[in-house]
């Protein structure tokens, strides 16, 4: 697996490269420094987003029964997933293991906090399927229909199929199977705590059908994809190229979907500017702006996931294992 990502990493790195040097790695940073307002703008913004984020899952983690954990907690840890996901070279679901590993520390247990992100995670995927495919039929209204266009349609039916899938998959008994085989892995290998994920496919079908937060969190989750269509216009308002909250959208929308079907190479790499330059130069931005407003989402990521990391850090020591009580983990932790 390591090596799968350090493979993917070096094409995506490459590709950035080549994407640089194509389209003049000078235009694009002096674009970069135009748009400096507009990145502490991306910065601030951004917490509206996380808040959003957070909130979601917050309510699918819910069941009758407390613990019910405050919004801080749940924004400090979309943070570090984030923070995980953004800058570690890992595929983009490690920050999701640590945040589990974590939020099972504040008196969830492991069982109930790895069915609330495997929850949050699948409503996530469905809400940016949702949120692509919007996207992708306001682009036929917007603009006039081509190969292009097209291939995206093609690629969100490969989106919505995927996720239908995963979801699918679920009240089907995927998490069943997946909960039998880490029982045979730490058998095999004298891991304790593993009656702490015993039941886990129960308890996440106990999360979908409480009440109706599995809807709540899916229009939270919608919201805060659509939320990026604002932080398109400011970058590129700040860099002189003013759209339409309307073709933020879409450029936003296939950009996201292209980062996430990047999944295997660590932070997108060249995939995610890839999407913005396929999408942008049908709205006629040209290469070097798609870029640079790619780039610039990048130094957002990395404004919010360096303290993140820091944060993770503290929360490893702050939210000590006693306080799982009789479901303490003794798996492996990640990144430790």
């Amino acid at each position: 697996m390591k090596r799968i990502t350090l493979v993917a990493g070096i094409l995506g790195l490459g590709l950035t490269l080549w994407m640089l040097s194509r389209f003049g790695a000078q235009a694009i940073f002096a674009l970069v420094m135009t748009g400096g307002w507009g990145i502490l703008a991306a910065i601030v913004f951004h917490a509206v987003q996380v808040s959003l984020s957070a909130q979601a899952w917050r309510i699918i983690a819910r069941r009758d029964l407390p613990p019910h954990l405050p919004l801080r907690d749940f924004f400090m840890l979309r943070c570090v997933r984030e923070g995980v996901n953004n800058l570690l070279p890992v595929a983009q679901v490690g920050g999701e293991v640590v945040a589990s590993r974590l939020l099972s520390r504040r008196g969830l247990g492991l069982r109930r906090a790895a069915a609330a992100t495997i929850c949050d995670l699948t409503i996530e995927l469905l809400s940016q399927v949702l949120f692509t495919v919007a996207g992708l039929l306001l682009l036929l209204v917007l603009v006039q229909r081509s190969a292009v266009t097209d291939r995206l349609l093609e690629s969100a039916l490969v989106l919505a199929v995927i996720g239908i899938a995963v979801f699918a998959s679920q009240w089907l008994g995927a998490v069943a199977l997946v909960e039998k085989l880490l029982e045979r892995i730490a058998a095999h290998l004298g891991w304790g705590g593993v009656e702490g994920i015993r039941g886990i496919h129960q308890e996440v079908l106990g999360l979908y059908k409480t009440r109706n937060n599995a809807v709540s969190s899916l229009i939270l989750q919608f919201a805060a994809w659509a939320l990026g269509a604002v932080e398109v216009c400011l970058i590129l308002h700040f860099m002189g190229h003013d759209c339409s909250l309307a073709t933020g959208f879409v450029i936003e929308g296939v950009g996201e979907a292209a980062k996430s079907a990047g999944f295997a190479v660590p932070g997108a790499l060249g995939v995610s500017e890839g999407g913005y330059m396929v999408v942008g130069g049908l709205f006629g931005i040209a290469p070097p702006v798609a870029i640079a407003l790619s780039l610039i989402k990048r130094l957002r990521e990395i404004a919010w996931g360096v303290p993140a990391l820091v944060l993770w850090q503290w929360l490893e020591h702050t939210w000590s294992d006693h306080r799982n009580g009789p479901e303490k983990s003794h798996f492996p932790h990640s990144g430790r």
